[in-house]
Parts: C-alpha cells; structure tokens; sequence
C-alpha cells in the first residue's frame, strides 16, 4: 500500500474544479454570482469560441480590497460566511468560497479590481499571486482565458464552440431574467447578442423570451409568509421541449424536484401528452427556510417545509391557470362599467333578438343537461349528468348585460358554435368545451371508486424489485383504485382487476407509471391523478359529440357554464375550446375602410 500523504494544494483546487467548473459556462456562473453580490448595477460579457478560449466580465461592484485580493484566488476564502449561523440563513449567491480558486486551477485567470475608496486598482492573475497597480475606474475585471490548459483530458469532453456559448447564453439568460435592476450585456466573438437596460420584469422578460410568450400567459401573484410572482404559459401554448422553464428561489435558478412536481399537478387538468408549460415563477422566502447548500453547483435547494412550499407553488398556480379569458375579460368589464358609474356594461340592441328568455333557458338546459337530478344518480350515471341548470337570462329583465362569450347564433357542421359578442365572434368547440364542464363537475360530483374489470387472463409483466416492494407496500390503495395484483414469479406481476373504464387501455405501462408515482409521492396525491384521469375518461365519453344538432338555447346554456367553469378556455387534453375574432380583424379581411 503506497503510504497516505497530502495531496498538493493545485491538485486539491482541479479535483474540485471537477465539481465546480463542468463547462465555461459554470465559470461565467460563479462570475456573474460574484459580480451581482458585489452590488453591481452594470455588467459586461465578453466571450470567445464559446468561452473556451476567453470569459471576461467586467462589472461596476464593490471591488476587492488590495489585502484581500490574494485570498480570493484561495479555497475556502469568503466575505459571504463567518459562521454556521450565517450558512444556514444565506441570502448571497455565492458562499463556497471556492469557484474562484477552482477556476485558477484549470485556466489563467486574472482578476483586476478597484475597491471603494482605494486610489487605484490593483491586479492579480493565478501564475504569481502578488497583487500589482493596475488602471480600472471602479469595480472588478475577471478574466479567464484557455479553460483547461492544464488538464486537456477535461477540454476533450467540451462540445462545439456554438453548442459552448448556447450553454453559457442560457447561464446570462437565467441572471438576467432574475435581476432586471442590473443592466447587463452580452457580445460572442465581439458581436454584441445581448443588450438589457435596467427595466421591470414584464420588460426583462419580454426581451428575452419574446412578448408571445407574455401574451400566451397567466401572471403569477400571491402572497403569504411566502411570495410567488411571474408568468405561466397558457397550455394552448405549451411546448415539445423544456427549454423555457426558469424557476428561482431568493433569485436563484433551480431545478428542484419538489417544485417541479407542483407545477406539473397544476397543468396535470390542462395539459396532456408530451407538451411541457413554459414559464418564469420568482419564489420569495426567508432564507432560514431553504438550504442553498445542497451541491457546489448551487442549483439544488432543499427546504425546510417542503410541503407547505409544494402545496403553495400548487395552488398559486391552479389559481391563476383556473381563470378562463371569459371570466377575466367579465371582471375587466364590470370594473370599467363600475368605474364609468354605469354600474353594468352595455349590450349592443342587436344581440337583444337573439337572446332566449329565462324560462327557455331553464328548459333547455334541463332537458339536455339535466344536472339539477345529479345529487340522486350514481357514480356510472355521471357520464350523462352535464352542467348546471343555472344558465338563463331574462333579457327583459337585464336588457344591459353582455357575457364574455356572448349568445350564440349558429352551429357550424355540427362541431362549432358561432356566438356574437360585443367584441365581435367567438367561435366555440361545443365537444371540447363540453368536455371540459364535465370533467371539473364530475371532481365534485362523483364520490366512491371505479367499477372494475376482472380480466379472464391476468396480465402479467416483469417488476422491479422496487416496483414489486411498492406494489406489496400499497396493495390497500391500488384495490381502492380498482386494481388487484398479485405476486405471479419472483419478479413478475399479475394484474387481475382494473378500473372498468380503462378496460382497454395499456394496462402495464399505466401500472408502471402509477407505481412509480407511489413509490415518490405520497400515496393521497397518486390517487388524486389516477381519480382524475378515470373522470377525463368520462368525461370525454359523455361530452356532446360531433354532428350533435343543439339547439340555440342549449348552445347558450354551454357558453353560461363555460363562463363559470375553471379552466373552461381547454379541453381536458389541453386543446383551446374556443377563439375570438375581433370586429376589427374581421374588417381587416373584407378590407372595410380601405
């Protein structure tokens, strides 16, 4: 056995570079964390060939004091922490003390800095440790040059200098979506990509994810001991990648588990398939209940009630998401007739002709609806059961009213509504529409478990070791979802109940997915999903179908329950339900005016 020694204190610094320093994109990470913790109100990128070659960040912060230049090129040398107190209530970016030291190891690094106060700047760079004069008006320069020079085994695993400065745009992105009171700018290869003043956040984020992006949202807000704000995209406009999910906790990108997992609940009623929401969501909280000291990379937090913050995040989201254009464009309305004195808001005289009376209305709506009788029925009844009875209007009565849908005037091929508003024409999928107003009545409706299925030849499939101790730990709430398992070889199951509506569905991959989720979930919120997809099921069942011929009453007591309905502006599947068309884009394309 070769004797134990001390390891050099450069061999120390590259083994934790290794965790620090994965591409040049972690080295303009910890640069910009330092430079923002400084203070700075300005920065400025410079990279070249992705930063491999060159990272210089120039900002206009604190600076370094000249004593205390030397120890920033050390490890574990800070002015962030003094203590385990301080440690456990961090409100720095940075705190480790050791990215600068790890950065020195694996590059030639200069840092120039000018502290306030001092008569001129002062120099330093990783090969001779003295600090020299140097010119600088205010601030610190980094300067990081030939990343892994020293250790070229590492530089072979770097990709494509365009696939390089990709990752380290989106580090500046993600600092820059944070902090819009800092103005920041990024140039490639002297070309500058990126220049953001200082602004508001709605600016910020406008600049960099596109005023589309903002358009197709629902902004976040709420408050308690702790503080959700930002923008949520609408699932009409999710996307097929994850490339436009920014969280950040105190101002800090993360990606978290737990708050992952809150956010795909909120968008599990809206959003199906292989399409993820994009949004950016600020997380405000006392440092004291979230430890940043989870990895050196710093992008994993772990708090200290987690399900309290899980269950926040959850229905911040579900409460904005909830609200349909409908019923916020109701809201806007009603303040701006309350604010004119008017106290209601006009509807023009010609929609008047078109408007059943409330008698006509409650017909219409029980007779092909028929909810008022759902309290009596049964859960295998409720596919039948429809939406509320409560939709009618007396114009006669209220000859001052409008509804954000409007009334309808037509149906199209069976499948659309058409529907005057005071905007101009809504259009409507009377199927999707539908099935949305099923599915949230049938969350509140039906109460008991599905009806199931033995199958005549049980299916079986291989397990897990993991997958066969979850299946035996929770053997209690499967049969309460309709599934009875058993125990088939040594690492194989056998379904012989399911769920009777999923009779026909890929029974083992939905087995697979639901064990998962049991095995990482608590078991409450795994029946919740599973309850939830079985009522979609229903619902997409029991909702009106194509070629369904409705009446005008019945299509205006669906646009009523649509204005009232969460979530009524998609389909279960997260498909729109209905779109409006302006009187002015509609004068557009006949050119009227011109």
């Amino acid at each position: 056995m070769p004797t134990i020694h001390r390891l050099p204190e450069l061999l120390i610094n590259q083994i934790a570079a290794g965790e620090v320093v994965e591409r040049p994109a972690s080295v303009l990470k910890e640069v910009l964390e330092n430079a923002l913790d400084a203070g700075s109100k300005a920065i400025d990128v410079q990279l070249e060939t992705g930063g491999v070659r060159r990272i210089l960040v120039t900002d206009d912060g604190c600076g370094i004091p000249h004593d205390e230049l030397a120890l920033a090129l050390e490890r574990h040398a800070t002015s962030k922490i003094a203590s385990l107190e301080d440690l456990e209530r961090v409100g720095t970016m940075g705190f480790r003390g050791e990215a600068l030291a790890a950065i020195a190891a694996i590059a030639r690094t200069t840092i120039t800095s000018r502290s306030d106060g001092a008569e001129h700047a002062w120099k330093i760079d990783s090969a001779h440790r003295d600090p020299a004069p140097a010119a600088l008006n205010r601030g610190t320069v980094i300067d990081v040059t030939d990343l892994y020079y020293n250790t070229p085994a590492r530089r072979k695993f770097l990709r494509t200098d365009a696939t390089e400065f990709a990752h380290c745009e989106e580090v500046f992105c993600r600092i820059a979506l944070a902090r819009p009171d800092v103005a920041m700018q990024l140039a490639h290869n002297k070309r500058v990509l990126h220049r953001l003043p200082v602004g508001e956040t709605r600016t910020r984020i406008a600049a960099l994810m596109g005023d589309d992006f903002l358009e197709q949202s629902r902004e976040i807000r709420a408050e308690g001991v702790i503080k959700l704000t930002g923008f949520a995209s609408l699932p009409a406009s999710a996307r097929t990648r994850r490339d436009a999910q920014y969280f950040f906790v105190n101002g800090r990108h993360v990606r978290d588990k737990l708050l992952n997992h809150a956010i795909n609940q909120a968008y599990a009623d809206i959003l199906h398939g292989s399409r993820y929401p994009a949004y950016v969501l600020f997380l405000e909280i006392d440092p004291a209940r979230v430890d940043v000291n989870v990895h050196p990379a710093k992008t994993e937090v772990r708090f200290r009630d987690s399900r309290a913050v899980h269950q926040f995040v959850f229905h911040a989201l579900v409460h904005a998401l909830g609200e349909t254009s409908a019923s916020r464009a109701e809201v806007a309305a009603a303040e701006t007739a309350s604010a004119n004195g008017t106290g209601r808001y006009p509807l023009p005289s010609e929609h008047h002709a078109a408007v059943p009376g409330r008698a006509a209305m409650d017909s219409a709506s029980q007779a092909y609806f028929g909810f008022a009788e759902s309290a009596q029925r049964s859960p295998s009844d409720a596919p039948t059961i429809g939406t509320s009875a409560e939709t009618g209007i007396d114009p006669a009565a209220e000859p001052n009213v409008e509804y954000p849908l409007g009334f309808a005037l037509a149906q199209l091929h069976g499948t659309y509504i058409l529907a005057q508003n005071a905007k101009g024409l809504t259009l409507i999928d009377m199927h999707a529409a539908h099935e949305r107003i099923l599915y949230e009545r049938l969350k509140t409706v039906l109460d008991g478990t599905p009806s199931v299925q033995r199958l005549l030849v049980p299916a079986v499939f291989s397990a897990s070791p993991s997958e066969m101790a979850t299946a035996e730990s929770h053997e209690e709430i499967l049969l309460k979802m309709g599934f009875e398992l058993s125990v088939a070889g040594p690492r194989e199951l056998a379904v012989r109940t399911v769920p009777a509506l999923l009779a026909h569905a890929p029974i083992v991959e939905l087995l697979r997915e639901l064990l998962e989720e049991l095995s990482q979930y608590p078991a409450t919120e795994a029946i919740t999903r599973q309850r939830n997809d079985l009522l979609a099921t229903m619902a997409c069942h029991g909702a009106i179908r194509a070629n369904r011929q409705l009446s005008v009453p019945e299509m205006n007591a669906l646009l009523r329950d649509m204005e009232k309905t969460e979530r009524a502006d998609q389909c279960n599947h997260g498909r729109p339900t209905w779109t409006q068309l302006t009187l002015a884009e509609l004068d557009r394309f006949f050119m009227r005016g011109q």
